[in-house]
């Protein structure tokens, strides 16, 4: 056989393989003639787009081989798991990973067997699959995810399939223009290569049916050199194929060094090539029926099984292995060899890559606290000291991404080290762009989460920064992320791989120059829906918690970090020391803004988040003032999942614990950061739980001043100290008086509001001086 030859021979078993996995449960090499009993109960998988990755693998390890080219693939269709199966099957990884499933008859049973099978494996490229970093199972990220692949891989190629389908979401659409943030000279290059079969699952593909120019302009002026390869002969394809690749590679070569665009590929073929043409008189191969399943009444249809039989021997498969199951070996020969192969790429397996961040001490950016609520800092300005250093230590390994919004988020101290990564037109105006640069800013959530998603997975650190109403845009692609952590933790080959870390700044409560559009706290909510074992949620209350909190978020592995903090001045409550003891508790007593040591409170005051701690503490010091013999209670609490038992969350509280501190009996007036219905989820097991009563965001919002924002939702100081009077008994009716005073104070803040157009200096300025003491 010559090069096309044998590479014709690797994608007819590849095809094989794949029909073989969506149908057949015995009989892998057609000894027999295929009966019922050989076919699967239920029919599950997707062979329209299978057949065209399977034409990709084939001729991406040609090229592999031949240049000894590091190249890790992405697969955006990923509902082609049967062509990602077959690959790793045929590379030999699969066996070495899965040894139940050798490269023989036996295994190729076990092989067909198991995929969209109950015990099995998904019929996505998951990441059970060796060689898979992205599962493809949500379309939109492919492209995105193999740019932060590429970042900081200077010797890696990303060959990146990006399907008809997926090319019309919005992310997809987005991606394109992420090669203006790429530097061929640190960075890795991106490879995509849009694969037009023609159809969705009932519909034409939109890309598929604009002019071919018009198509050729679009990826001009996205800024890509592309090449067309169109066709349905085989033989004719291959060395277009071929052709096309070693051109390519050549502008690869010369755009490292410096010159011409990066190329892209656009490869048209048939939607289930290869497969069924007719069936029952109606036309499949190349038309959207060849979806998913081209032949659905196998078991039932004595034609249909026919047809079957006759498909998969079209690819002859006694050429393909040999009497013991095993590939011959000429399609040995087209195989890299190690780590090489795409599927034993270790950059798809991150955590065998990873090295653990350097983390500079957090304690040399301390806010020094002589007296607790007395001075402010802003606490993100804070952590962008922290930040800088991390970057300095880190130059290769650490990136800050963000929609545009590093230096208003109060981060900007990293500039003084790093620059914007940016690989276009720079005008003399321009500040902090330059191609290297460790900031990734781009007005496009998803890119910049699935870069980060990309460089993560692929054995790197970082951090998402982002306004808090906008993290909603990546409310899917956090959960695919959380779905891929929690499915990877139960894989041994799965290596842990650096958190996912996110800071929500810019939050509901201080988004007063923006309004109601950008004050939404839900994120929390999406989140706490995911497994235990992979969220963390995260809310310091001030500056020197923050910086505690960053340190642990960005040290630890395979979770989903949400970190919560304000960038306008807030109160500095604690010392470093009591803020690392505070945050490795996740929660605790305030003990200079309580008054019941050695006594049972007569009411807790809880709190969760930097303004409805402000107003806690405040609420506290009027009740301190006008009912000194009141006991009160003052809990703050920083790691959300310590409120759950162990039972739902590892930092679950026991109940002994969560009773000393919250009480049985007590009503706990609980002032919150997000929604209040997230507290009684969390909290409804708990004895004391009838008396819980939570203030938080309740859909009330616009453009005003901080302190009438909390008074819109009910979280202000005057507020809860109307709360405590209503909720301990006896004082309901005995301070009617402080009770009207509280109203009154409520409707004086107002009125000043809207006459100054600020808030009352009285309540913008309060401290807890030292005669609250």
């Amino acid at each position: 056989m010559d090069t096309l030859q044998r590479i014709d021979a690797y994608w007819r078993a590849a095809n094989y393989l794949s029909v073989g996995q969506i149908y057949l449960m015995d009989n892998p090499l057609l000894t027999e003639p295929l009966r019922a009993e050989h076919i699967k109960p239920r029919l599950l998988g997707h062979w329209g787009t299978t057949p065209g990755l399977n034409f990709c693998f084939a001729h991406l390890n040609r090229v592999i081989v031949e240049r000894d080219q590091d190249l890790l693939y992405v697969v955006g269709p990923g509902h082609g798991g049967p062509a990602a199966v077959a690959h790793a099957w045929l590379e030999g990884s699969y066996s070495e990973t899965y040894p139940s499933v050798p490269r023989d008859a036996e295994g190729m049973r076990r092989l067909f067997r198991q995929f969209s099978f109950p015990g099995g494996i998904p019929s996505h490229v998951a990441p059970q699959v060796p060689g898979s970093m992205h599962e493809g199972g949500e379309l939109g990220y492919s492209l995105a995810h193999a740019y932060g692949a590429a970042f900081d891989n200077p010797g890696l190629v990303v060959a990146c399939i990006v399907g008809d389908g997926e090319a019309e979401t919005g992310p997809l659409a987005a991606s394109w223009h992420s090669n203006k943030f790429l530097d061929p000279t640190r960075d890795g290059v991106v490879l995509p290569i849009l694969h037009l079969n023609g159809y969705k699952i009932a519909n034409p593909a939109v890309l598929a049916r604009i002019p071919e120019q018009d198509l050729l302009k679009l990826m001009e002026g996205y800024g890509y050199h592309p090449h067309l390869v169109s066709g349905d002969d085989p033989a004719t394809m291959h060395a277009l194929m071929a052709d096309t690749l070693d051109a390519v590679f050549e502008e690869i070569a010369a755009h490292k060094a410096g010159s011409g665009k990066p190329p892209m590929i656009i490869l048209r073929t048939p939607k289930g090539w290869t497969g069924p043409r007719e069936v029952d008189g109606v036309p499949v191969e190349g038309t959207w029926r060849a979806h998913q399943v081209p032949l659905a009444g196998v078991r039932q249809i004595p034609a249909h099984l026919a047809m079957l039989e006759e498909w998969m021997r079209s690819y002859r498969p006694e050429k393909l292995f040999d009497a013991d199951g095993r590939p011959v070996a000429e399609i040995s020969e087209t195989v890299p060899l190690g780590g090489r192969r795409m599927s034993a790429s270790p950059h798809a397996n991150g955590g065998a890559l990873l090295r653990p961040l350097a983390v500079p001490d957090f304690r040399a950016h301390a806010v020094e606290v002589k007296e607790a609520a007395v001075q402010s800092t802003e606490p993100t300005r804070a952590l962008g000291r922290f930040l800088r250093d991390v970057i300095v230590a880190n130059p290769r390994t650490f990136r800050l991404m963000g929609p545009d919004e590093t230096a208003s988020n109060r981060l900007d101290a990293v500039f003084e080290v790093t620059d914007r990564a940016w690989n276009a037109a720079v005008l003399p105006t321009d500040e902090h762009l330059a191609p290297g640069g460790r900031i990734m800013e781009v007005l496009s959530e998803h890119l910049c989460q699935g870069w980060l998603e990309g460089y993560l997975l692929t054995g790197r650190h970082g951090l998402f920064t982002s306004y808090e109403a906008f993290i909603h845009i990546v409310d899917s692609m956090f959960n695919q992320h959380a779905k891929w952590l929690e499915a990877s933790r139960k894989i041994p080959w799965r290596l842990p791989v650096a958190s996912l870390n996110y800071l929500l700044s810019s939050h509901v409560w201080r988004q007063d120059n923006n309004g109601f559009s950008h004050q939404d706290p839900g994120f929390l909510d999406v989140v706490m829906n995911k497994k235990a074992e992979v969220v963390r949620v995260y809310l310091p209350p001030d500056a020197n918690t923050l910086l505690s909190v960053a340190d642990h978020c960005l040290r630890s592995r395979d979770y989903v970090n949400v970190i919560v903090a304000g960038k306008q001045p807030v109160l500095d409550l604690f010392t470093m020391d009591q803020a690392i003891t505070h945050c490795t508790r996740g929660l605790g007593i305030v003990e200079w803004a309580s008054n019941d040591a050695g006594t049972e409170p007569d009411v807790v005051l809880a709190c969760a988040g930097d303004v409805p701690t402000l107003e806690v503490l405040a609420a506290a010091a009027i009740l301190r003032e006008h009912l000194p013999s009141l006991k009160v209670r003052v809990i703050n609490v920083v790691d959300l999942m310590r409120l759950q038992p162990p039972s739902e969350h590892p930092h679950g509280m026991t109940d002994t614990t969560y009773d000393a501190l919250f009480t049985t009996d007590k009503p706990v007036i609980f002032n919150f950061h997000g929604y209040p219905s997230l507290i009684h989820r969390l909290t409804y097991r708990r004895a004391g739980h009838a008396h819980m009563h939570v203030r938080g965001y309740k859909e009330e919002g616009t453009t005003t001043t901080p302190f009438d924002m909390a008074m819109l939702n009910d979280i202000d100081r005057y507020h809860l100290v109307i709360d405590v009077i209503d909720r301990v008994p006896g004082l309901r009716i005995q301070q009617a008086h402080l009770r009207l005073r509280m109203d009154d104070a409520r409707l004086r803040a107002r009125a000043y509001t809207h006459e100054h157009g600020q808030d009352d200096p009285e309540i913008r300025d309060w401290t807890w001086t030292a005669e609250k003491r």
